[in-house]
């Protein structure tokens, strides 16, 4: 059950708090010594790492043979909390647009609940290569806007673009697969 792709998601949910915790708690007497650009590189390395884990987790599963129940119920809940973190303690830092997260939240809320559904009625609505490249790009974005480079704000409209288009991908698929 806690194979090592299982154990590096459980890493993933442990880290999105931490990073989150860095970014939103700035004024925390824990942190207060701590200058915000070292804050951001922190939480920016912390969310690289964690990145690394989704690779790494998914290669070792399919690698190995070791994709788990219990790995594909925590592989994509470490995802989204990762990522959420990341957008939710940017916008709050006022560094990410709150209708661009407005939209990321709302599809991945809305997709997952689609998921729900299909394997409520026995169907498997796997990630589709455009899911994973949605999933880089949005990365990518969150570590520009954590280091405050040039072009993050672009990136972010270009994973909000590409966030859209796969779920509007995800919707077209599970409504030509038949229902039971």
């Amino acid at each position: 059950m806690f194979n090592i792709p299982n154990t590096l998601a459980f890493i993933r949910l442990l880290l999105a708090p931490v990073m989150f915790f860095l970014l939103v708690n700035r004024d925390c007497s824990l942190l207060q010594n701590i200058h915000y650009t070292w804050l951001d590189f922190i939480a920016a390395f912390i969310f690289v790492v964690a990145s690394a884990t989704d690779f790494f987790d998914g290669y070792i599963a399919r690698t190995f043979d070791q994709v788990t129940t219990l790995g594909s119920i925590l592989d994509p809940l470490a995802d989204k909390m990762l990522t959420l973190a990341g957008f939710l303690g940017l916008m709050m830092l006022e560094r990410a647009n709150e209708w661009a997260i407005f939209l990321i939240i709302s599809r991945e809320l809305f997709i997952t609940g689609l998921r729900v559904s299909a394997v409520s009625q026995g169907l498997d609505i796997s990630a589709s290569w455009m899911g994973k490249v949605k999933t880089v790009v949005q990365m990518i974005a969150i570590g520009f806007l954590l280091m405050d480079w040039e072009g993050a704000t672009l990136l972010l409209w270009v994973a909000v673009a590409l966030t859209l288009y796969s779920g509007y991908e995800y919707v077209r698929d599970f409504f030509k697969i038949p229902l039971k």
